[in-house]
């Protein structure tokens, strides 16, 4: 039975999320806040849990567009590729906060092995942040659409979890959502290409 565990004005409660790496561990599924919309998400290094996410999102593990939710910059060399000095400032400007790079990536474990970039994400949000400092591997997240197109983003934690909880083990509670994703730019070329404009302003690229 899924687990449904509330926050109050983003204030983390450490017990709470101690609990909630320890479902990640244990291969769960989770929904929890970002600095964008609500978003799913598990262990990068969990196979069973991935395949379950592939399963539920309809991709293919290694075609699946999952970004890499990290902790902290020291984070970003364990996946990205060397950056030159004009990216890492980028990226100073821009992390924590509302965009996801693609970026070139070292040889990443089995499934994401044949893949030559990855997004990476390094949301601005304290129960989040908090999560991350129980885990040693990123998260893989992807934001939760609703099946109604014209919802698209669902802001209701209440109408999600319903809407979620017989295919996940835990929802992080937060109050109301964002409807706005993040902003997502490419940084594989010679000089920065936006994907899709999102919550993350351009001025800052």
């Amino acid at each position: 039975m899924s687990k449904l565990f509330e926050f109050y004005n983003s204030n983390p409660n450490f017990r709470l999320l101690k609990k909630a790496a320890e479902i990640l561990e244990g291969g769960g599924l989770i929904i929890y806040p970002t600095d964008t919309v609500y978003a799913l998400g598990c262990l990068s290094n969990n196979k069973k849990a991935l395949q379950r996410l592939a399963i539920l999102t309809n991709i293919k593990l290694d075609k699946a567009p999952f970004s890499f939710l990290i902790k902290d910059f020291n984070d970003l060399s364990k996946y990205i590729r060397p950056l030159d000095n004009t990216t890492f400032k980028l990226l100073k400007r821009c992390l924590p906060g509302p965009y996801t790079f693609i970026l070139p990536c070292l040889k990443l474990q089995k499934p994401f092995e044949k893949r030559r970039s990855l997004g990476i994400r390094m949301a601005n949000h304290p129960i989040l942040e908090s999560l991350m400092s129980f885990l040693n591997v990123p998260l893989i997240t992807t934001s939760l659409h609703h099946q109604d197109e014209i919802l698209d983003y669902n802001t209701d934690p209440s109408f999600i979890f319903e809407s979620w909880e017989s295919k996940i083990d835990l929802m992080l509670k937060d109050g109301y959502g964002g409807n706005i994703p993040s902003t997502v730019i490419d940084l594989c070329g010679s000089s920065p290409k936006v994907v899709r404009v999102g919550k993350g302003s351009l001025d800052l690229l």
